[in-house]
């Protein structure tokens, strides 16, 4: 469960991938769209992966554009070649990815559904893949929150950190007061779902952290 004590809603029955009970909003309460919106964050998240490893990567080599300023770049192939290159080819992908998913229930690319050419589809690598996956749209977050407070990317950031920890840091950047109100909420939260949940009288068969 995401917190100690939490009864998933009944349509969480831990049979998908990382299926830890969550879902405040109760977004999946359609079971009919819930497979969809399954293979909407693996999408999602797999796309975080790439973009985390292309942001360290600009940002560990002085000759690439940073990646807040990777689009408006110059490169060999101009502007409007490759948003029709991109269009095309992707609208293709996508197209058979779609038509491939509504027929097997399964991510693939072109028609192997499930995309697994190095044969390692287990239960288990399906649980890390959707887990690192939600590190990395965490994370790539991050990059962008801190890019957009302080202007510097996560390596650059990291090096101003450990050259002066006390003073470069999210306690004393301009987001500073924000930050120690969320770190709070998060702390306080468990407590207030938990004593919601003893001070219920059990007359609801499923306990709501968010009323709706």
């Amino acid at each position: 469960m995401w917190y100690p004590g939490a009864t998933a809603p009944d349509y969480l029955d831990g049979s998908m991938a990382g299926d830890y009970g969550f879902d405040p909003l109760r977004l999946g309460a359609n079971k009919e769209s819930l497979p969809y919106l399954q293979e909407a964050e693996l999408m999602n998240g797999r796309w975080a992966m790439y973009a985390t490893i292309g942001v360290l990567a600009t940002d560990s080599n002085p000759s690439l554009p940073k990646f807040w300023e990777a689009g408006a770049a110059d490169y060999d192939i101009d502007f409007k070649t490759l948003v029709v290159t991109q269009v095309i080819v992707m609208g293709i992908l996508e197209a058979l990815r779609i038509r491939g998913f509504m027929k097997t229930g399964e991510s693939g690319l072109g028609a192997n559904f499930p995309f697994d050419p190095a044969g390692m589809d287990s239960p288990a690598a399906r649980v890390k893949e959707v887990k690192n996956g939600r590190l990395a749209m965490v994370a790539f977050l991050g990059m962008v929150s801190q890019w957009a407070v302080t202007g510097m990317g996560p390596i650059e950031g990291f090096k101003a950190h450990l050259a002066d920890p006390t003073a470069v840091n999210i306690y004393t950047s301009a987001v500073g007061g924000e930050t120690v109100a969320f770190i709070a909420f998060l702390s306080c939260a468990p407590v207030w779902l938990i004593a919601q949940r003893q001070l219920t009288d059990g007359s609801e068969e499923e306990f709501k952290p968010i009323p709706w």
